[in-house]
């Protein structure tokens, strides 16, 4: 496992408790199939150390429970249970399968975390089943409240929440590292970044949003972009996503990229996903009268 720690220009932060001059600190692990990497402005090393312990290892047992790689994850237990049995979950795995099937319903099922054997067909590069096919559709999983439970209702079901498990991990390690008094932080995991308090002396936290150089401002927001630059698989010439049309339980070849902004990283990141999908499908407009179900979130949408 590899570790970067940097210190870097220090700042002097007028106004705050004990006076303190703070320093840039960054670090980087890998973790979730990519390069978790955090940066933190904290008053010294020791402290920085810390947060990134904590935060890493918050992102780290969140891969645990919600991966669809790692046979033992509690996703993937959930996912060999016997159809029709519910499951009692973790408050992770529950608080990602809730908001994943309220998305489902508010976007018509452009969400839907059920596509797992979509997924797997795609990660082999091959075409799906009829029976894989079969197993996909947001109905088909059932996530009840009071029991904090999980219910899969047809045979051969996979979950697959790489659409909302990132921007959820990005967010929590901001809530680690801000339990710990480092409250200007970023996490960043591949395309999903979450942000806390501005860097000393500006305004936010300024990244790119993808290969075009766009870039936003983020305070206490995080962001989540869908598209095509990294994860595509090509037949006959055509580029096709490795985001899925659960309607038609088809690949959608490469097109638009599209970036949410707002204030939970777990909702852009799903958000994100379901609007790429709607664009890819019904264009650009409907994705944006999609979005306005949505108060406080926004996107930008773009050719890749």
């Amino acid at each position: 496992m590899r570790r970067v720690l940097a210190a870097g220009f220090a700042f002097a932060l007028a106004g705050t408790a004990l006076g303190q001059a703070l320093e840039r600190f960054e670090a980087v692990e890998p973790h979730m199939g990519t390069m978790a990497r955090i940066v933190v402005y904290a008053p010294d090393a020791a402290q920085a150390k810390a947060g990134f312990a904590a935060a890493f290892a918050r992102i780290k047992a969140l891969d645990e429970a919600l991966s669809d790689y790692k046979p033992q994850s509690e996703l993937n237990r959930l996912c060999r249970s016997k159809p029709g049995v519910p499951v009692r979950l973790s408050r992770d795995l529950f608080r990602v399968l809730d908001q994943a099937q309220r998305v489902a319903r508010a976007t018509h099922g452009a969400f839907d975390i059920t596509v797992g054997p979509l997924t797997r067909a795609w990660r082999a590069r091959r075409e799906p089943t009829d029976a894989e096919r079969a197993a996909v559709g947001y109905r088909k999983l059932k996530v009840e409240g009071r029991t904090q439970s999980a219910t899969l209702l047809a045979p051969g079901m996979q979950l697959d929440l790489g659409g909302i498990a990132k921007g959820f991990a990005a967010e929590e390690a901001v809530h680690r590292l801000e339990a710990l008094g480092l409250t200007h932080s970023m996490v960043a995991l591949s395309g999903d970044i979450a942000a806390g308090e501005a860097p000393p002396f500006r305004d936010g936290w300024r990244v790119e949003l993808g290969p075009d150089g766009r870039r936003v401002e983020l305070l206490h927001q995080s962001v989540s972009t869908s598209g095509d630059t990294e994860q595509f698989w090509e037949r006959d010439g055509i580029r096709f996503s490795h985001i899925f049309d659960p309607e038609h339980k088809l690949a959608l070849p490469a097109g638009q990229m599209v970036s949410v902004i707002g204030m939970r990283g777990m909702l852009a990141d799903a958000l994100s996903t379901a609007l790429r999908v709607i664009a890819g499908e019904s264009g650009v407009e409907k994705a944006r009268l999609v979005l306005e179900e949505f108060p406080g979130y926004t996107a930008v949408f773009r050719e890749p």
